[in-house]
């Protein structure tokens, strides 16, 4: 924070940028915008001399502003997208992401100081003690490589001062419980060594209220410790090191199920009801409960004939938690429970070296994480089932780098890269209830045993198992489904970029990186007892066949790939204030092996149940396992403007990006999700940011995109609940044409910070920002019934410090409209393919909140 002056703290432009009105304390003199320094490029640059679509914001004007995640930051970069999915995180730029898969890398690269941080769960990891945030739009291959073919999230961590200095900040917020604790120390141990420590520690409650547990969620509790020490080995030596460790646990979830539309079964128990009814109120006596009378009419002649002599209990009896009845919109949920409990561990180690003006850099990064989650992936009230996840990630990286000095008729920036990880992955189903299973029965035995096989059992009591229907369920009591899943990968690369001044306005940049990776996968899936141990080859193979599209398999695979991705760039100083560029370049990221499949990719039909002579009821599932690289080819033209003689800024970029084997993670409609290669897809759109001292104490900034996006060709697209199927496989459905998931038409923000001193010792400071966009879907497979409307979202913020800025106590207002927002939404699992019923959850935003901030730096 700037002291003893006049300057105007502003988020700039669409970036939030932490930019300032700087200017001289002549009353007479305009204001002048200060300069916002950006590292794309590996060295520190003018934000306006950078020929990249980037946005920057400072770590300090991210505390003030509540962003404590990378989730909250997306709403200010437009064309930027990050959310907490069903059982994994999306993080998307101009349309184009990854998707939900533990076998995935992302197409958003993530960095911190250097390091790749290229798993999903990481994105959910809370901020701490930031320099600055730089979101860099577009393929970002050459420089930062690691698949970052959508572009990259740059984040670096504040250094160790000169001086001793502290800060503490405490937020509160009554409404979602939220409690926020920072606190940094950093200052010299000797001349030649500084040290720099931080820790945050924040809870909350959460903002959705759980109907059956009776509490609020998703509850959060995490905390973060960092120490960074920085050697001064001698003038041209220097040396940092980074210890960090952190732990976010969430109870909870903040989804809820938000449509309820009737069964359209032809199984009598469920036709015409809705999701919610049925799980709430099903009964369905046998001749033990109630007489034939019930099922008169319900149920084939040959079962009525058999219930008549050999009486059963109930076929379904459910009486669920009244909650489950509630499926709107309105932050309420009905949830038996769930959980993610999250560690990371990171280590590194930078070393600096000059030779005269040359500089070599060593980067050597160890980073692990480990988590566990129990999901209730039903997403509602009725215990249906859960999914438990057990990851464990690994990775060890080494960069060098060679920048050249910069002003030199040639400038260089060469390096060399290797990478190490290991990821394991572990998940399985479980049925906390019989629910399940009695739907399954009821199903099977309306459809004459088309659930399961004819497998009548000797001797027994019961009118559906000798009949060898109606019990296909009972296959499925206490059920698991052991998944193992694992990758191990090694890269090696080297990259160059070079640019060369050709005369004082035109400069040439080409650049280029090699990259090789081999990868080893594996998945193997089986079907358990209660206790783990394998079960034998049965009815439950066709059981979950055919309610589950889940089958045995046991896969390996090694894959080996090599890539080139250049890069072209153009610049021309039209003036001293106006800056032009042009740039060419291509992407890659590399395949991989599915985590998520519940079936392999052969076409060979589920095994035969032995315990079924005269039939069984095979099904053919197609799953998939490999999956290859996907490639995209990056136009750009934009142009960056200082005007008003520097009290203004615009940036416009105009960009194009072709993509080939778009990897793409395709819901299976039930619990599984298969990994393809889309053959080609189009985005292309245009960015605008800009920032304006309108007084020396009132600073405007704001920024808008326009975006289209296209699949060229893409047959294996998740069909809709209740839409047939286009594609010949009877499965998939056509999207070519189509456009994707968190594409909006326009979106962007407006911002007005106002600054000025009103005593000789007291500052006042406010912020009023507005957060726009169009419709967008929030399901993967593009469903109407739940895409989100157009919306502005306003928030502020009001505070007074001293003049010095050694204090400041601030009223912080999130969502003040109180918008409720779809940010996430897909089919709920198992509804439609068990009873008809067609259901969606969705992840929703917090309602309007107010916190309180008091800050104290020394």
């Amino acid at each position: 924070m700037q002291k003893n002056n006049y300057a105007l703290q502003g988020i700039a432009a669409a970036a939030l940028a932490a930019s300032s009105s700087a200017f001289t304390p002549n009353a007479l003199a305009a204001p002048v915008l200060e300069e916002v320094v950006v590292t794309a490029q590996l060295r520190e640059q003018s934000l306006q001399d950078v020929p990249v679509s980037v946005s920057a914001i400072g770590g300090e004007k991210m505390m003030e502003s509540g962003l404590s995640k990378i989730e909250d930051l997306s709403a200010y970069v437009p064309n930027f997208t990050m959310s907490e999915s069903g059982i994994g995180t999306d993080i998307f730029i101009r349309g184009i992401g990854s998707g939900e898969n533990q076998g995935f890398e992302q197409s958003v690269g993530m960095y911190v100081d250097g390091i790749s941080y290229s798993r999903a769960q990481l994105a959910r990891a809370p901020f701490l003690d930031l320099a600055r945030v730089e979101v860099l739009r577009g393929p970002q291959n050459i420089l930062l490589g690691k698949n970052s073919v959508a572009g990259a999230i740059s984040i670096s961590t504040a250094d160790p001062t000169d001086q001793f200095e502290g800060s503490t900040q405490v937020t509160y917020e009554p409404d979602v419980g939220e409690r926020i604790v920072d606190l940094v120390l950093s200052g010299p141990m000797t001349d030649s060594m500084g040290y720099r420590f931080a820790v945050r520690a924040r809870q909350q409650d959460g903002h959705i209220y759980n109907l059956v547990l009776d509490r609020d969620e998703a509850e959060r509790e995490e905390l973060t410790l960092r120490g960074k020490l920085k050697w001064d080995i001698r003038d041209d030596l220097s040396a940092s090191f980074k210890v960090e460790l952190g732990s976010f646990d969430v109870d909870g979830r903040a989804s809820e199920i938000i449509t309820n539309y009737p069964s359209t079964s032809t199984v009598p128990f469920f036709a015409g009801r809705t999701y919610g009814e049925i799980m709430y109120d099903t009964q369905f006596p046998g001749a033990g409960g109630a007489g034939l009378g019930a099922l008169a009419g319900l149920l084939p002649q040959q079962v009525l004939d058999v219930l008549q002599v050999q009486g059963t209990g109930d076929i379904i009896n459910i009486q669920g938690d009244p909650g489950v009845l509630n499926n709107v919109a309105d932050r309420k949920r009905h949830s038996n429970g769930d959980y993610s409990y999250n560690d990371t561990q990171n280590f590194t180690a930078k070393v600096d070296w000059y030779y005269g003006d040359h500089l070599f850099t060593s980067i050597t990064g160890i980073m692990a994480y480990q988590y566990e989650e129990d999901c209730d992936c039903d997403f509602t009230g009725a215990p249906l089932f859960q999914v438990l996840f057990d990851e464990e990630y690994k990775q060890f990286s080494q960069e060098f780098r060679w920048i050249s000095p910069a002003g030199e008729k040639v400038e260089y920036i060469a390096g060399a890269y290797f990478h190490k990880s290991a990821l394991d992955f572990y998940d399985t189903i479980y049925l906390p209830s019989d629910i399940i299973p009695q739907l399954v029965n009821a199903a099977d035995l309306t459809e004459g045993g088309a659930r399961g096989d004819n497998d009548p059992a000797a001797g027994s009591s019961s009118a559906f198992e000798v009949l060898g229907i109606g019990d296909a369920g009972n296959a499925l009591r206490g059920i698991r489904t052991p998944r193992y899943f694992t990758s191990d990968s090694l890269i090696a690369s080297g990259f160059m970029q070079a640019t060369w001044n050709l005369d004082e306005y035109w400069r040439l940049t080409l650049g280029g990186r090699y990259t090789w990776e081999n990868k080893e996968g594996s998945r193997k899936m089986d079907f358990a007892f209660e206790d783990g141990t394998i079960q034998p080859l049965g009815e439950v193979d066709t059981a979950a066949a055919v309610s589950f599209a889940a089958e045995r398999h046991s896969l390996k695979g090694e894959r080996q790939e090599s890539q080139f991705a250049p890069l072209l760039n153009i610049q021309w100083d039209v003036s001293g204030d106006m800056m032009a560029y042009f740039s060419a370049s291509r992407g890659f990221k590399s395949g991989g092996f599915d985590a998520r499949s519940n079936a392999s990719p052969s076409a060979d039909p589920t095994p035969i149940n032995p315990n079924a002579p005269t039939g069984t009821n095979q099904r053919v599932l197609i799953g998939s396992f490999e999956y290859e690289e996907e490639q995209a080819t990056t136009y750009e033209i934009g142009t960056k403007m200082t005007l008003l003689e520097g009290a203004a800024e615009l940036n416009v970029a105009l960009f194009r990006t072709e993509f080939e084997d778009l990897q793409v993670s395709i819901f299976d409609g039930t619990l599984g999700f298969n990994v393809g290669n889309a053959a080609s897809a189009l985005s292309q759109g245009l960015e605008l940011d800009g920032r304006m001292a309108l007084t020396e104490n009132l600073v405007l900034s704001g920024g808008l995109a326009f975006l289209d996006f296209e699949f060229g060709e893409h047959l294996f697209g998740t069909c809709k609940q209740d839409e047939a199927p286009t594609n010949p496989n009877g499965v998939n459905c056509d999207y070519s044409g189509k456009t994707n998931q968190y594409v909006a038409d326009y979106s962007g923000n407006l911002l007005l910070a106002y600054e000025r001193p009103i005593t000789k010792s007291l500052m006042l400071r406010a912020n009023l920002d507005a957060v726009f966009t169009d419709e967008y879907y929030t399901s993967q497979n593009l469903d109407d019934r739940v895409k989100q409307d157009a919306y502005i979202q306003y928030n502020g913020r009001l505070a007074v410090s001293s003049l010095d800025g050694d204090w400041e106590l601030a009223l912080l207002g999130k969502n003040l409209t109180d918008e409720l927002i779809i940010i996430y939404s897909a089919d709920a699992p198992t509804g439609k393919t068990i009873t008809g019923a067609t259901a969606h959850h969705a992840f929703i935003n917090a309602p309007r909140t107010f916190a309180l901030q008091a800050s104290y730096r020394w």
